[in-house]
């Protein structure tokens, strides 16, 4: 069994929507942390990952926590509130007591927890200030609740000037690109105490695809939109792409 077992909880930012490789497969920062870590190391490590798109904070903490940990982990991440803040009555308080509740969870069960506040997609989103507006409150309201705790390895994102940039964020705007994916990833790395590659930073930019007016709208916030209409989620139906422990090897380069 290896020393480290890993597992991440969360939303479509977990997942790693936005960092899709060319045979379709889903990647994001959380599988480059895996293998990152494993480099770093110089040792094999477990990785699960139960994240599903659409996800609003409490399903993640209902649907994902228990199983997670019953996986025995040594490590478990965990992000949530970014689909709660695009509803107009999220309570702050509400999602504070889901981060809360896996906090306490990760204690009893002597869990080490990596704590995420999201990127920060308001610059280029229709109603943006809104958004920018309550993710700000929601993120000082996180890291004003576990200030003291030390021992919880934090990896903010929120308020990183330069990951709110649009070189970072694919063409729905929502969701970053494998640029924003990797530089998150470099920042969980040096949580962790481990120095990741250089070019995770800020790898090269990438090229623009950005989808502008009726086209945005139409490929974009339209089916957004409709899904909130119908009560459907983009992730329904989906499985966790890495349910069961997978390991992840050294890489040599």
């Amino acid at each position: 069994m290896a020393s480290v077992r890993y597992v991440a909880i969360g939303d479509s930012f977990t997942e790693g929507v936005g960092d899709e490789l060319p045979d379709g497969h889903v990647r994001g920062w959380a599988d480059l942390v895996a293998q990152g870590w494993a480099d770093a190391a110089g040792e094999p490590i477990e990785y699960a990952n139960l994240a599903i798109r659409g996800r609003l904070v409490w399903p993640i903490v209902e649907q994902q926590l228990e199983p997670a940990l019953a996986l025995k982990p040594t490590h478990l991440s965990f992000n949530g509130g970014g689909n709660d803040m695009l509803r107009p009555r999220t309570s702050i308080s509400r999602v504070v007591q889901a981060f809360e509740t896996v906090v306490r969870r990760c204690d009893e069960e002597g869990v080490r927890l990596i704590m995420l506040s999201g990127a920060n997609p308001s610059s280029q989103l229709p109603l943006g200030r809104v958004i920018q507006r309550r993710g700000d409150v929601l993120s000082r309201a996180v890291e004003a609740r576990f200030a003291e705790r030390t021992d919880i390895v934090r990896a903010y994102n929120w308020f990183d000037r330069e990951l709110a940039t649009p070189p970072y964020w694919s063409e729905d705007r929502l969701h970053m690109n494998a640029r924003g994916h990797h530089r998150v990833a470099a920042r969980v790395l040096t949580a962790l105490g481990f120095e990741p590659p250089a070019g995770w930073w800020s790898l090269p930019p990438l090229a623009l695809t950005t989808t502008r007016g009726a086209t945005y709208y139409r490929d974009h916030l339209g089916p957004w939109v409709r899904r909130r209409l119908t009560g459907t989620s983009s992730g329904d139906g989906r499985e966790p792409k890495f349910p069961e422990w997978a390991t992840f090897v050294p890489q040599t380069h």
